[in-house]
């Protein structure tokens, strides 16, 4: 039975994560070859690591030949293997941990590498750190700048390719760990006002000298579609904001959630039980919120979402008034991983079209 368990538990994670996977990261013939040789759940952690280890060596070898893009690439392709090791694996703290240390110690040594280079920032909030990674455009600034929020199961290590669409369109990004998330995960339960987080992390990014603290925006997938909707609702620092796959209430969702999103969940929120659980995800709600959102709002969602309904983004979409636009995609899945040609690039457009037609912050008189 446990056997079983295990194998369904394999099954479920590559019938919804595949094309995740493969669009944030992952090479194809890696996760066909990683995958086939994984018979039972206890050993998906360890073989996504060593599939990890295979790109770490290879920047850790481009880095010592003087080969710095090379050496970024592989080091950060290695955190989103690392990353995807444990992203669902609660079943093993311990083990889960350290492959998520992996995960991190890629991209930090990575950062100084990229094509525009990155920086950590460490936010400080409820008692801990929210670890974040801010990347410029390059030319001169300030630069307007969004916000990169993750979901359940997924963490700053994985955004670089939606990073790269909007740095490439001039805006600066910030991909941040909240908490319930990344490396906030241990200290910082998963809570539904994240105006709280939110507010935080938009007063660290307002202090830095070139970025531009009149032109902020938000994107959130996932959970952390749902996320940017609460910042936005809280926020009149928010300028335009995008939910990609976010749920309305999560606990109306809740049976539909794989076993593993609802064991992560569990744990992340600190809950001690699914049933505490359950209670905690009704929670996390955008009812009465919705309305109070006056910034542009981009809303996509796909029909094929085994996570969250489409309707969810209609209703979204019919509360949040006249300033909100749906793209709705009939072949999308969850996150729309699936297609993201069809999302990806036009998210990008719109965000930096939005923040673009807010004025410039005057610079600061000396």
């Amino acid at each position: 039975m446990l056997c079983a368990m295990a194998d369904s538990r394999v099954a479920a994670a590559i019938s919804h994560w595949a094309p995740r996977f493969v669009a944030n990261g992952v090479d194809y013939n890696d996760f066909a070859r990683v995958t086939a040789g994984i018979e039972s759940w206890s050993t998906w952690c360890q073989e996504w690591c060593r599939a990890a280890a295979v790109h770490e060596e290879l920047g850790r070898a481009a880095l010592a030949d003087g080969r710095s893009r090379s050496a970024g690439a592989h080091l950060s392709q290695a955190a989103v293997y690392y990353h995807f090791a444990k992203f669902l694996f609660v079943d093993d703290l311990d083990e889960m941990r350290a492959a998520h240390r992996c995960a991190v110690r890629c991209l930090n040594d990575a950062l100084s590498l990229l094509d525009p280079p990155g920086e950590r920032l460490e936010i400080p909030f409820g008692g801990a750190v929210l670890a974040g990674v801010l990347r410029r455009p390059s030319g001169p600034g300030p630069h307007p700048a969004v916000i990169l929020i993750p979901g359940l199961d997924s963490a700053k290590e994985e955004f670089r390719a939606t990073e790269d669409l909007f740095l490439s369109r001039g805006l600066a990004t910030l991909s941040v760990d909240g908490p319930g998330q990344g490396e906030a995960e241990y200290a910082l339960a998963i809570r539904p006002d994240w105006e709280a987080p939110g507010a935080a992390i938009i007063d660290a990014l307002s202090r830095i000298p070139d970025i531009d603290a009149g032109r902020i925006g938000i994107w959130g997938v996932s959970l952390g579609g749902y996320y940017a909707a609460r910042v936005a609702s809280g926020d009149s620092r928010v300028r335009a904001c995008i939910c990609l796959s976010g749920p309305y209430c999560l606990g109306d969702s809740w049976d539909r959630l794989p076993e593993l999103s609802r064991a992560a969940f569990t744990v992340r929120s600190k809950a001690g039980t699914q049933a505490r659980a359950r209670r905690l995800a009704a929670e996390l709600t955008l009812a009465g919120r919705a309305g109070r959102i006056t910034a542009p709002l981009l809303i996509v969602a796909g029909k094929l979402d085994r996570l969250f309904p489409w309707q969810d983004a209609v209703r979204l979409r019919d509360e949040a008034g006249p300033d909100a636009e749906l793209l709705l995609l009939e072949d999308g899945n969850h996150g729309c991983a699936n297609v993201p040609y069809r999302h990806r690039p036009y998210s990008a457009d719109w965000m930096a079209r939005r923040l673009g037609d807010v004025p410039r912050r005057r610079p600061a008189r000396p």
